[in-house]
């Protein structure tokens, strides 16, 4: 299976969990874990700053686009798009030890949602006032610090997997948290 189709059906699958789960449970301040901006990260984090960028395009652009969309459309391809480069481009420092990725997803978490929240400022949306954000922002990204370490592991099982299927046995099953590139 190729990167590609595998970071698809990541992006699919944080999409529709998004949607149906994490949308939907009752947590307070009306904020909930941004699945979709994790997944993005964390397979920034595995393939690289090309992968990350173009991923994180068009999972922003899903986002944006899918119901209940109540934004202006491009403002999570944006934000995805720059996060997704940026964390791939962190990606081989961050291979020495097996923390460091969890603390990207989190800054990564971080960077994406103030982003998003100075874009909207930008753009004049109502919702991003600073005394809404001031409450919302650190609980949003409380959550999605949460959220990282199982949206983390299962991208890296499935990378692996992928890998595995791929090249049993060959130089690039080499144990280790993330592949050779």
């Amino acid at each position: 299976m190729s990167r590609n189709v595998l970071a698809t059906i990541v992006v699919v699958a944080a999409l529709l969990l998004q949607l149906t789960v994490a949308n939907r449970l009752p947590l307070p301040a009306s904020v909930t874990p941004n699945l979709v901006l994790l997944a993005v990260v964390a397979l920034a984090l595995v393939n690289g700053s090309m992968t990350g960028l173009v991923t994180g395009f068009f999972a922003g652009l899903a986002a944006d686009i899918v119901p209940p969309a109540d934004h202006t459309i491009g403002r999570y391809a944006f934000v995805y798009c720059l996060i997704g480069y940026v964390c791939g481009l962190a990606a081989d420092d961050l291979e020495r030890s097996p923390v460091l990725p969890f603390v990207a997803v989190a800054a990564g978490a971080l960077a994406g949602s103030v982003l998003y929240a100075m874009v909207g400022m930008m753009l004049g949306d109502p919702r991003t006032r600073w005394p809404v954000l001031s409450h919302q922002l650190p609980v949003q990204v409380l959550y999605d610090v949460i959220a990282s370490p199982f949206v983390v592991w299962a991208v890296l099982r499935l990378t692996r997997r992928a890998e595995r299927q791929h090249d049993p046995g060959g130089l690039d099953a080499v144990p280790g948290f993330y592949r050779a590139r």
